[in-house]
């Protein structure tokens, strides 16, 4: 059953008014991989009367009237990702495409999207509580740091103006606050949910206001401020929090409990259509819904809890896992729908390998506050057994109809090398049976001070497991490949350690990345917090890379592509710097400078540089004194030729010749006009 997204369909189904109004910032997709959709069959399952308004104009008011006013409340979430995420690149340019609208164009998302549809309907159709959710509001809470205007922002409750907001996993938490607004009580006691009161309220841990933490240069009032934060997320030991605002208090009830087995069960049981509604199909296609059909939860939480993630914020580090029974009467479903061409695409979660997996400590007296479950090495108290999901995987084969299972989700190959008992067979029925080619892991990076911040294991875990998987593709006699997943300019991570990384892909992997993500500081993250703050938890200073430029060359330095394409001629291992008119390229350290003197520009003489002459005669090239303790302040060549630099040897013209072949390039890949010519670039 569609969810009524018009007027015309609310009365088909016989029904005079609304409860609820879901409002979403992504296009309406009837599956359980859409947030909205599944919220809205989970309150519709209980009794209420539920409609969606996907993407409406706020340009006017024509779609977000077109199904009157709710009786009880508006649910208002900007979509899947945060709006910002979804409409700029890391590097801040707007993105052209989003999947997640019809047609493929990103033309109807708005920036900081709760906001805006909050705006909208206090214009059109005021009157009941809106109620914030998804990951947008989620993740700003509280006030956070906004990678986008570089600030410390208010709670996204104060500047919506929302009545109040659930975060984490909404679905128990909007479905007792329908019950308490339908029987007129106060649903400000729900847990999950952030309100604004007037007044400190009792029983509350206070944090540093928003005033304190939006300062420059009281950064640490920010750390110490998402430390007691990101300490207070366990539905277990968390306590109430509450953050001042100018005169007003924003208050955090404590978290929602996760969801039993059963009811997750039956959330994901419900009927959807697994299908783009035909109100938004006739628009375009939407691609998103090609990337999950046909596509089945097991589980939801992760208790990796790396430090940029999101998915430990929002869903929590509780992992819940469907029954097999559950999962294997969805598949059955799945394999008797019309259209169905037998290939079930992912079976997984957050974390495929996760399912089932999970420490009965937690569960009772909540996570530890001492450590992490994965972090460095396993917890010995996490019982990682790989069996409960090689029984699924299996039975899911045997359904009648299906002809392959495929398992696209993430792999976390730590937890594979960690189980000795099943970890090679849970491999190896991957490598045979379910990996279509290729198998994701995402190691983030290889450097220990950077591993250690993002919360990953080391290396030499990724090398055991490379070692595991090699074997495992040759005893089956498959053909398949790892795909990396790397992180580039990561608090603490520098070029130096980008050129450590791009050594070990191609030495030790021996592969050219592809798949590599430059970090966007998302808002309640750890490690966007070291990434405003410049420090750790405990203080300890940690190097950010804040510059646009910089943070791109660090990924250019494993990647090693130019824009149009082609394998860019710099090596990951040469760090270049600009002076002035002229660059210079560390090619070998141990042997020195490779420069080609260029005519500088005209009018710009760098302070470390000295140009000698000027008009249109050429100019030599003085260098700096720390690149040569010899040749400094020496005029050497003339425009065009090759020289290195040695710092105990002076300057040695170098023939065309006697260069190292990855120090030449083709003359049909030589910049022309008044560009550098490649002996720099």
């Amino acid at each position: 059953m569609f969810i009524p997204t018009t007027a015309e369909e609310v009365s088909r189904l016989g029904w005079d008014s609304l409860d609820v109004i879901l409002v979403s910032g992504d296009t309406y997709t009837d599956n359980s991989y859409n947030g909205s959709a599944l919220v809205g069959h989970w309150l519709i399952d209980h009794g209420f009367r539920v409609g969606i308004i996907a993407q409406p104009d706020v340009s006017t008011g024509d779609d977000i009237t077109r199904l009157g006013r709710p009786n009880l409340f508006w649910s208002v979430s900007a979509g899947c990702v945060d709006s910002m995420v979804a409409n700029y690149t890391p590097t801040r340019k707007f993105r052209k495409d989003d999947d997640f609208t019809p047609g493929g164009v990103n033309d109807r998302r708005p920036d900081r999207a709760c906001i805006a549809y909050t705006n909208l309907i206090k214009k059109h159709c005021k009157g009941v509580p809106i109620i914030l959710g998804g990951i947008e509001a989620s993740l700003r809470r509280i006030a956070h740091y906004d990678f986008w205007s570089d600030s410390v922002r208010r709670s996204i409750l104060f500047d919506s103006k929302a009545d109040g907001l659930v975060y984490g996993m909404g679905e128990l938490s909007n479905l007792e606050i329908a019950q308490r607004i339908r029987d007129g009580r106060d649903w400000r006691e729900v847990r999950g949910v952030c309100w604004i009161s007037s007044q400190k309220p009792d029983g509350c841990v206070e944090i540093p206001s928003y005033e304190d933490v939006s300062r420059r240069d009281e950064r640490r009032k920010f750390m110490k401020a998402f430390s007691v934060f990101r300490h207070n997320c366990d539905p277990v030991t968390a306590k109430p929090l509450c953050q001042r605002h100018g005169d007003r208090w924003l208050v955090q009830n404590r978290p929602q409990r996760a969801m039993t087995q059963e009811e997750l069960d039956s959330a994901y049981e419900s009927d959807f259509e697994n299908a783009v509604h035909p109100y938004y199909a006739k628009q375009g296609k939407v691609k998103a819904m090609e990337t999950v059909r046909n596509s089945v939860t097991t589980h939801r939480g992760c208790y990796g809890d790396c430090s940029f993630c999101a998915i430990a914020a929002h869903q929590g580090t509780t992992v819940v896992s469907r029954s097999e029974a559950s999962v294997l009467r969805e598949v059955r479903r799945m394999a008797s729908a019309k259209g169905f061409n037998g290939t079930i695409q992912d079976v997984g979660g957050p974390t495929a390998n996760m399912y089932g997996i999970e420490c009965a400590k937690k569960a009772s007296k909540g996570r530890c506050e001492d450590r992490r479950c994965l972090v460095g090495q396993p917890c010995p108290r996490m019982p990682i057994d790989h069996s409960a999901q090689i029984s699924l995987l299996n039975s899911i084969s045997e359904v009648d109809g299906v002809r392959k299972v495929f398992v696209n989700s993430g792999i976390r190959h730590d937890m594979i090398v960690a189980d000795r008992a099943h970890g090679p067979e849970y491999l190896d029925l991957l490598v045979r049976r379910h990996v279509s080619g290729q198998m994701k892991i995402a190691p983030e990076h290889v450097c220990d001070n950077v591993l250690q911040l993002m919360g990953k294991p080391g290396r030499d875990v990724l090398v055991r497991f490379k070692s595991m998987f090699d074997g495992s593709c040759a005893r089956q006699g498959r053909d398949e490949y790892l795909t990396y997943y790397f992180i580039a300019a990561h608090p603490g991570c520098t070029d130096a350690e980008m050129s450590e990384l791009s050594s070990f892909c191609r030495g030790t992997l021996g592969i050219s990345p592809e798949q590599v993500q430059v970090f966007t500081p998302t808002p309640s993250t750890y490690s966007t917090a070291m990434w405003w703050c410049g420090c750790d938890e405990n203080g300890r200073s940690v190097r950010i890379e804040r510059s646009i430029q910089g943070r791109q060359r660090q990924k250019d330095a494993v990647v090693a592509r130019r824009r149009d394409g082609r394998r860019s001629v710099r090596a990951p291992d040469r760090q270049v710097l600009r002076h002035g008119g002229a660059r210079r390229r560390l090619v070998h350290p141990q042997e020195g400078l490779l420069l080609r003197l260029v005519r500088p520009r005209r009018r710009r003489h760098g302070p470390d540089i000295g140009l000698p002459g000027g008009g249109a005669r050429r100019r030599a090239l003085r260098l700096r004194r720390d690149d040569c303790a010899q040749g400094a302040g020496k005029e050497v060549g003339a425009p065009g030729e090759l020289h290195r630099v040695h710092r105990d040897a002076g300057v040695h013209r170098v023939p065309q010749a006697r260069l190292r072949p990855e120090e030449q390039e083709p003359d049909a890949h030589r910049p022309r006009g008044r560009q550098v010519p490649p002996g720099l670039g």
